[in-house]
């Protein structure tokens, strides 16, 4: 018992350990501004793209991340309807696609056999 009391005072004596001294403060994250660039996970599985179905808002960046997990779909790569986006999908590796949409509505999303495996980025 001793013991355990004589540690218990060490440590409050402790330089580091006094209350006394400036507050460190914890680190926080910080609200991004606005028009920062969204970031969206996405993996493509036996199920397909996951999230199939993604919000974002118009005129602001959205970063897309996906990892093909799966060499059991034609999703090999990903195309978005009404732009030039046609990304190379490597199995097991993130494959970032950036996109800024510029009107508000329901936007597809998926392989290049006719999105038969895809998804919708809702516009807002």
């Amino acid at each position: 018992m001793r013991t355990l009391l004589g540690l218990t005072l060490l440590f409050l004596t402790l330089p580091g350990c006094k209350k006394d001294q400036a507050a460190v403060t914890p680190a926080v994250e910080t609200a991004k501004p606005a028009g920062t660039q969204k970031t969206v996970v996405m993996s493509v599985t036996d199920e397909g793209f996951v999230p199939s179905n993604v919000t974002v808002k118009a005129n602001e960046p959205v970063t897309l991340v996906i990892t093909r997990k799966t060499e059991e779909t034609c999703a090999t790569e990903i195309l978005i309807d009404g732009t030039d986006i046609k990304t190379a999908l490597p199995l097991n590796q993130a494959v970032e696609v950036a996109w800024t949409p510029t009107k508000a509505g329901a936007v597809k999303f998926g392989c290049a056999m006719d999105k038969m495996i895809g998804g919708v980025l809702l516009v807002e």
